[in-house]
């Protein structure tokens, strides 16, 4: 039985050095054919050593960026508060025209299309109902 002198490689460290490998795939440094050959290499390696062999000729992977900030309200909430928001002035415009067409303003019948719309869609993100948080179930 031989003992190496090294220490072992995990699963894990062989998964982050593909993980560069694909970024220096991604960035052009390398090709596809000679990104199978070091994946593998990397599958077939034992030790930590051999495993930043495979990386050797390469740069050293960017700082990692920091991520943009999150908004605080989930993507349907922004999509619905833009609908809102065209329709809204969709309305606006559609009450004002008829209005110069007649030579006066008339009922102003937008209230009925924007306030109850606007009022729901500002309980919601004001509670976080459908925020996401309250419909998760714990596993």
């Amino acid at each position: 039985m031989e003992i190496t002198t090294g220490t072992r490689a995990s699963d894990a460290e062989r998964d982050r050095i593909v993980a560069d490998l694909s970024r220096h795939l991604g960035d052009g440094r390398i090709d596809l054919t000679e990104y199978d050959q070091r994946v593998a290499q990397v599958y077939r390696t034992t030790t930590r050593e051999e495993l930043t062999g495979v990386l050797a000729d390469l740069p050293a992977p960017a700082p990692a960026r920091s991520a943009k900030p999150r908004s605080r309200f989930p993507i349907w909430q922004r999509i619905e508060a833009s609908a809102w928001l065209t329709v809204s002035v969709l309305v606006l415009v559609i009450w004002a025209a008829i209005s110069l067409g007649v030579g006066e303003f008339t009922y102003f019948w937008p209230v009925w299309v924007i306030g109850p719309w606007g009022a729901v869609l500002a309980v919601r993100a004001a509670t976080g109902i459908e925020g996401g948080h309250r419909h998760r179930r714990k596993i």
